[in-house]
């Protein structure tokens, strides 16, 4: 389900829910963003309180923007509106856009980024009229290659030397899904 509200977008999967980040998400950001184990994982080495307010308020700052050049979401449960981790879609070209997710550690294997994905890239396809969703993954991270596999996502190839994170160039793995290409 989708609801547009003052507070901008809100959007409701089987196990979560997706918002618009708020000012007092600053400690959970702590969970994900400062988190060595969540971070290993993604583009980007673990922020520090100061960098996780900057991110938090330029999220924020973005959601206002017409047109929006991104969905980047709170992840909450329906038991409570606290943020467990985000999803985004950033627009990267025409009807296109990049898919990324992450989870606080203690919420791993519940199944929430799965849901999350699922919920903003029917979204994506519906609602903005997306052509393309992408996703780049780090080839060791077996969970997340495992949700966008489990989405319908085919993967593309190999960017070489992608990002630097965790003091070492990395590899990423390029996935795709094209909006002909999804089920619900």
């Amino acid at each position: 389900m989708t609801e547009t509200t003052l507070h901008g977008v809100q959007l409701t999967g089987d196990k979560v829910r997706l918002r618009e980040f708020r000012a007092d998400d600053l400690d959970d950001t702590d969970a994900i963003l400062g988190d060595a184990l969540v971070t290993r994982w993604l583009s980007f080495d673990s922020r520090t309180r100061e960098q996780q307010s900057e991110v938090l308020t330029g999220a924020i700052e973005r959601a206002k923007h017409t047109p929006r050049t991104e969905y980047y979401l709170a992840i909450t449960t329906h038991a409570d509106d606290r943020l467990i981790g985000f999803v985004r879609l950033g627009f990267s070209g025409v009807q296109a856009a990049k898919l990324g997710f992450a989870i606080s550690a203690p919420h791993w294997g519940h199944g929430y980024a799965l849901d999350a994905a699922r919920t903003l890239i029917g979204y994506g396809f519906a609602t903005l009229g997306l052509h393309r969703i992408s996703a780049a993954i780090g080839p060791d991270n077996a969970a997340s290659i495992a949700i966008v596999t489990r989405l319908g996502f085919t993967q593309e190839g190999r960017l070489r030397d992608h990002v630097f994170t965790n003091g070492a160039w990395r590899d990423s793995v390029l996935y795709s899904l094209l909006a002909h290409e999804w089920q619900l």
